[in-house]
């Protein structure tokens, strides 16, 4: 039998230790939430990119009655970024989410069809992509989407 240890390193930042670029990108996931549209679940999360040319592009999450058909927060920004700024390198993410006009105590994770579409842009970009989680008790910060989800399906995946 073969075993292998996977770990994930996270760093567990208040306000005050983050650099100024690393606020602004949390606050703007914290303001997106206020353009979500959950009038079912009354959880509005929030996400911001940072692009490497320093543009900040936010997405929130956008219920509809047929569950299926609504779009989570990461992937509103990621994919409204692939069709209006292509070819543009994504440094990070910041995911805030409030219910009941309060933030949640504890950061949120992305789901995992969101990981898995922030892991293709990270593969194809071939640079990680920073994830901030924000929680009024602390941010996460993991260095790279690929550590969210460290067995990975990928282009390679399907090689025969």
């Amino acid at each position: 039998m073969k075993e292998y240890e996977i770990r994930t390193r996270v760093n567990v930042l208040v306000m005050e230790d983050m650099s100024a670029p690393e606020r602004e990108l949390v606050e703007a996931a914290k303001k997106a939430t206020e353009s979500s549209y959950s009038p079912y679940s009354h959880f509005q999360v929030g996400a911001a990119l940072r692009l490497y040319s320093g543009e900040i592009i936010t997405g929130s999450n956008q219920e509809n009655a047929a569950y299926p058909v609504g779009s989570c927060a990461e992937r509103t920004a990621l994919f409204w970024c692939g069709a209006n700024r292509p070819g543009e390198t994504i440094t990070a993410i910041a995911i805030a989410a409030q219910t009941g006009g309060r933030f949640t105590k504890d950061p949120i994770a992305p789901c995992g069809m969101c990981r898995q579409a922030l892991l293709e842009v990270e593969h194809k970009q071939g640079s990680p992509i920073k994830v901030m989680l924000y929680g009024e008790d602390g941010t996460h910060c993991i260095e790279s989407v690929e550590a969210l989800m460290p067995l990975t399906f990928n282009a390679e995946s399907m090689d025969i």
